[in-house]
């Protein structure tokens, strides 16, 4: 990505050798996420030129000095918010708020300082410390975590950001779920991961709201109990004549300043929203400040999904494996890498599920 809004373009990069405790995966899979898409419209503030994908699984073929975590040969999904192990937030399980994390996103440079990719000596910078809409990526060892290799490498690649973001939110944010209302705004990969997550632990009335009826139709296949359609039908007044009094939890997984306020009026009194969606930067929502006080409700943020991504990610993928998780129903269209542009645009056009390209497709492979 040379500049915001001009398409994605194809280039063959220097790709250095991976320094100590760095690893080089070979790209099998890069799920595409409407934040590759923020950095696209301009959104989100990047350095540029830059190589997107956050969203990756892959094989290590190489390690450098010092790695312990994983050896080449391992099937690995990449983290956009690795953690360092030694801060307040990494030793207290919350790294996804690791204080060393958020280098990646503030320098598009990698942990251990400067990029690993270059073209005639000119830097090219990494998003989020991953860049895998890429054939190989080098990345920090704690950007990476081992997983089976029986795990289809599109499901791992989605798992690392959707799905990890969504249901973690429901498995870290809300505690007593189980057998309560919760309300899920906006039915993209994010969203439809909190439906799983929480029908996985018997939440009982899941209401999804969107404005794309495939999404919805989706949605009830996973497992939600009622859906609204934003366009035709007014969010709150629905939840309400649904609940009786309001859900117990509302989940907002797009970031604008309206579906937030949905959020917070859609609770029941003493409910919960959790806000999950990243808006552009400088975004603001106006709060109801006597509503919030006189009913006793609460809004909450979730990054990452709140997850301890290194222990939740592996369970979530053994969850698939047991036949616990229809993963696989997340999973929209594949593209080739040359096929990018068309992916982002999908995002647009109200993909269902996730779309997800494969470098190294035989397509994607150099003559």
């Amino acid at each position: 990505m040379h500049r915001p809004h001009e398409p994605l373009v194809i280039e063959d990069l220097d790709l250095a050798a991976p320094r100590a405790g760095e690893v080089r995966v070979r790209i099998e899979a890069a799920g595409v996420c409407h934040s590759d898409l923020h950095y696209w419209m301009g959104d989100l503030d990047a350095r540029l030129p830059l190589v997107p994908g956050h969203e990756g699984c892959g094989i290590v073929t190489e390690v450098g000095e010092g790695v312990t975590s994983v050896a080449a040969g391992d099937k690995v999904v990449m983290l956009w918010r690795p953690r360092c192990g030694q801060c307040e937030y990494c030793l207290s399980g919350q790294p996804a708020l690791c204080d060393k994390g958020a280098v990646h996103g503030t320098t598009n440079e990698l942990m251990g300082g400067g990029t690993r990719l270059s073209l005639s000596e000119a830097p090219r910078y990494h998003l989020m410390g991953i860049s895998c809409f890429a054939q190989e990526s080098v990345v920090p060892q704690e950007s990476v975590v081992r997983v089976p290799h029986e795990v289809p490498s599109e499901i791992a690649a989605i798992t690392g950001c959707a799905v990890i973001t969504g249901m973690g939110v429901v498995l870290n944010r809300l505690p007593d779920v189980t057998g309560k209302s919760v309300l899920i705004i906006g039915a993209g990969g994010v969203g439809l991961s909190a439906v799983l997550g929480a029908q996985l632990v018997g939440a009982q009335r899941i209401i999804v709201s969107d404005v794309v009826p495939a999404r919805l139709n989706k949605a009830l296949e996973l497992g939600a109990t009622d859906v609204i359609n934003a366009v035709t039908q007014d969010v709150v007044a629905e939840v309400q004549r649904l609940t009786g009094t309001g859900a117990h939890y509302a989940i907002e997984a797009i970031g604008r300043p309206g579906t937030i306020s949905q959020a917070i009026f859609s609770l029941r009194k003493g409910g919960k929203a959790v806000i999950a969606g990243l808006g552009a930067v400088g975004d603001t929502a106006e709060l109801p400040i006597n509503h919030l006080v006189q009913n006793g409700k609460s809004i909450d943020g979730s990054l990452y999904g709140s997850s301890n991504t290194p222990l939740q990610i592996p369970e979530v993928l053994d969850l698939y494996l047991a036949g616990r998780l229809p993963l696989n129903q997340l999973i929209d269209q594949r593209f080739s890498l040359e096929d990018v542009n068309e992916a982002l645009h999908t995002l647009t056009e109200g993909a269902i599920g996730r779309p997800v390209i494969i470098p190294n497709s035989p397509a994607s492979l150099p003559v």
